[in-house]
């Protein structure tokens, strides 16, 4: 068992036109898969003091992740309004990020953090702070820039892992790999749809195909590769079998609705 700990976003996923909302975001969702994987697992962002923010804070205590260190502020919980389309593929069609916007970790928060055997930032609108600041002190870091689209945000120089999702287009991805390498990041994995998914240290790769379902909804797929990457990478596991331990946790997310079975 390992301490990790998932920082940044939280949201309530509404779907349409079903009415449903379940609890989401990217740090959540990694948080929650990480747990269920067996590891002590932490979450660390701010929720609103509203409904939502105390359902989410009592949902993720049931999926076995610590929250002592959420935040409850003032204000609504974030929310993304979702369209499924008959694939199964999710569309965003609205986001409004709530009081996960300005969030920032206390220094109380920090010291604990730089406890962690590895700690994994989602969106977060810091401008890289919190990776800085943890790569400083030699913490071993992930971040997903997929899930930011701020340039200001978008660094990833010092991190341990850095992942992104480019598509089925294969120029797309390799050029990912290396740009990922470049920036800074000692291992780039980047998710290729129905291509599967690849890693790289700049020197060599590996890359696996998807594992096959049928597709109820996408929606916390990605997060729950990077959960399961993370999760065989820190155990010490080779390329090939973390890449297939995310895409494992992946597929059995898209044979559900939203990024992991609540109630």
């Amino acid at each position: 068992m390992l301490r990790f700990a998932a920082v940044g976003d939280n949201c309530i996923d509404r779907f349409r036109p079903s009415g449903m909302s379940l609890i989401g975001g990217n740090a959540v969702n990694v948080a929650v898969q990480l747990a269920r994987l067996g590891h002590e697992s932490h979450y660390f962002g701010a929720v609103g003091d509203d409904a939502d923010g105390h359902r989410t804070i009592k949902e993720l205590a049931v999926h076995g992740v610590q929250v002592a260190n959420v935040q409850l502020r003032p204000g609504h919980t974030a929310f993304t309004l979702i369209d499924i389309l008959p694939s199964g593929e999710r569309v965003f069609a609205h986001e409004d990020f709530g009081v996960c916007a300005g969030y920032r970790p206390t220094p109380e928060d920090l010291k604990k953090l730089k406890q962690m055997d590895h700690v994994h930032i989602g969106w977060m609108d810091d401008q890289g702070a919190l990776r800085q600041e943890l790569c400083r002190s030699g913490v071993s870091v992930s971040q997903d820039i997929s899930v930011n689209s701020d340039v200001q945000n978008l660094g990833v120089s010092g991190l341990a892992i850095a992942f992104g999702s480019a598509g089925e287009d294969d120029a797309a991805a390799d050029a990912m790999l290396h740009r990922l390498i470049f920036d800074g990041a000692r291992l780039a994995v980047v998710t290729r749809g129905a291509k599967g998914a690849s890693v790289s240290d700049g020197e060599r790769s590996v890359t696996t195909g998807i594992e096959p379902i049928e597709v109820v909804d996408t929606t916390g797929a990605g997060d729950s590769f990077i959960a399961g990457f993370l999760s065989a990478n820190l155990s010490g596991r080779d390329w090939a079998t973390c890449l297939e331990s995310g895409r494992s946790l992946a597929a059995r997310t898209c044979g559900h609705v939203g990024g992991f079975p609540q109630a």
